[in-house]
């Protein structure tokens, strides 16, 4: 049976992920088969597994830093927005429906026992499960029925470490005042605490670290440094929406309200002179170099978000000088009509942008899939990726019908406006160096080749650099105390 160890929060984005897949890497490092689970999670960063099952990015980026191939029992249940007050509910890899809060408050009180039957299949294949909670769980109006903090951390007997965020402010407020508003029997469960995102000199808070444990009486087991990782984020409150300057070749993302995999995009973050900003007006346009539509929960809803803003007639207006390229959503956007028979969305028909000679139609089954193959007859300012190999997967609602062809290339293109269905499509090979150096090529300017990197290399160093984040910060004599003691 596995050790456990579980990670909770004080708040969202506290810094639950990166800890998770810090941890990870140290026990795989020290020889031990690591493995994340997080029993649900919210995100419209979603990934499809080699058996066609959806999970989110976060424990797919957790999977990569224990070495391991990602599987959908480390996240049994996804939700994803569709709107403020629904999600789509995924359950073990498939759509079981889309709920309201209250709908779904009531529902989840089935899915303890699909939770714990992935969690016992994880442990077939791992010594040491880190499990990340979510949000915080000191949120009272929410701890009935729990199934994702001290709901779970009971329900496996699971020493938790809480984490506080201090670059918010406020760390010492948001520890004390989650302890308190545990219930005695949830405390008993909390280990450890741990100060993240810090900046400064460590010996002008040794007095406040103090104080903390004299007031908890729980030790602090790790004051953790902010750091700048080239690692994927878990949803909407990553910091990348709020990177504003422009560098040599400027790409510019469309922040749609249903904006999803993003992290589509981080592979050009690597790549020197190259910089990658969201934004959501046709002011911060400014004059990029080439515009992405991304991938999108909503296509409906945030075409008309688009029209609405005067973003599409921006990104028209630019089509005619710069490349434009669509991705899942952003591809549908592209084209000439979007319908919803089945009222996948919202029902009815919509036109498109008109930008590509294609015609979607909204169908009540999810595609999903991993693709691999080679890009065939790719024209204009981006001719340069014909042939190149190319990996990724789908996940999408519609089916589109590129210029009325029954067989649509993986990658289609009319002028300067291109769309796939491929998340993922850039990270393989060259393929971004190439998108890369056609628009320094375009823009009279040159970016130096050899000095891309290959991103798989690129997340490696960086999982090896958050381990000796984790190590050179945290107690790990005191995690794996903790392990010892774990009851399961």
């Amino acid at each position: 049976m596995s050790k456990v160890i579980m990670i909770q929060g004080t708040m969202s984005s506290a810094g639950k992920s990166l800890i998770t897949a810090g941890l990870c890497r140290v026990f795989r490092q020290d020889g031990y088969r690591a493995a994340p689970f997080k029993s649900q999670n919210m995100a419209l960063n979603s990934f499809i597994t080699k058996d066609g099952l959806e999970m989110g990015r976060a424990q797919v980026m957790q999977a990569e830093a224990a070495c391991i191939e990602p599987d959908v029992c480390m996240n049994p249940v996804l939700l994803k927005p569709t709107g403020d007050m629904r999600s789509q509910v995924i359950v073990n890899g498939e759509v079981v429906g889309n709920m309201g809060a209250r709908e779904y408050f009531s529902y989840k009180k089935k899915l303890m026992p699909e939770i714990l039957k992935a969690f016992k299949k994880l442990e077939e294949k791992a010594d040491i499960i880190v499990i990340e909670g979510a949000g915080s769980p000191a949120e009272i109006n929410l701890k009935e029925n729990d199934i994702v903090n001290m709901g779970l951390a009971k329900a496996l007997h699971s020493p938790v470490l809480l984490v506080g965020d201090i670059d918010r402010g406020g760390v010492f407020a948001q520890l004390l005042g989650t302890l308190m508003l545990l219930d005695e029997d949830e405390k008993k469960f909390v280990k450890g605490l741990v100060i993240n995102k810090f900046r400064g000199d460590k010996a002008i808070l040794d007095p406040g670290v103090k104080m903390l444990e004299e007031k908890a009486g729980i030790p602090v087991t790790g004051v953790v440094p902010y750091a700048n990782l080239n690692l994927d984020d878990e949803d909407s409150l990553t910091e990348r929406f709020e990177r504003k300057a422009a560098d040599l070749i400027d790409i510019a993302v469309i922040c749609y309200p249903r904006i999803s995999n993003f992290t589509d995009m981080n592979i050009f973050e690597q790549i020197d002179g190259v910089s990658v900003r969201y934004v959501r007006s046709a002011k911060e346009l400014s004059s990029p170099d080439m515009i992405v539509l991304p991938g999108s929960k909503n296509t409906l809803g945030d075409l008309k978000w688009l029209r609405e803003s005067g973003l599409e007639a921006a990104v028209i207006r630019f089509s005619k000088s710069i490349p434009v390229f669509g991705i899942c959503g952003g591809y549908q956007m592209l084209g000439e009509k979007i319908s919803d028979p089945y009222c996948s969305e919202t029902g009815g028909n919509m036109r498109g942008m008109g930008l590509l000679p294609a015609d979607t139609a909204l169908l009540p089954e999810k595609t999903r899939k991993q693709v691999s193959g080679s890009l065939n007859n790719v024209s204009g300012i981006f001719s340069g990726l014909s042939e190149k190999v190319y990996s990724g997967y789908e996940i999408h609602m519609g089916n589109t019908v590129f210029d009325g062809g029954a067989d649509t290339p993986v990658l289609v293109n009319a002028g300067n406006v291109y769309g796939t269905y491929v998340h993922s499509i850039f990270d393989a090979g060259d393929i971004a160096a190439e998108i890369a150096c056609a628009l320094a090529k375009k823009k009279g300017v040159a970016l130096e080749a050899e000095e891309i990197p290959d991103y798989k290399e690129v997340k490696e160093r960086e999982y090896d650099k958050l381990a000796k984040l984790i190590r050179g910060s945290m107690d790990m004599e005191a995690v794996y105390g903790m392990l010892a003691e774990a009851a399961v």
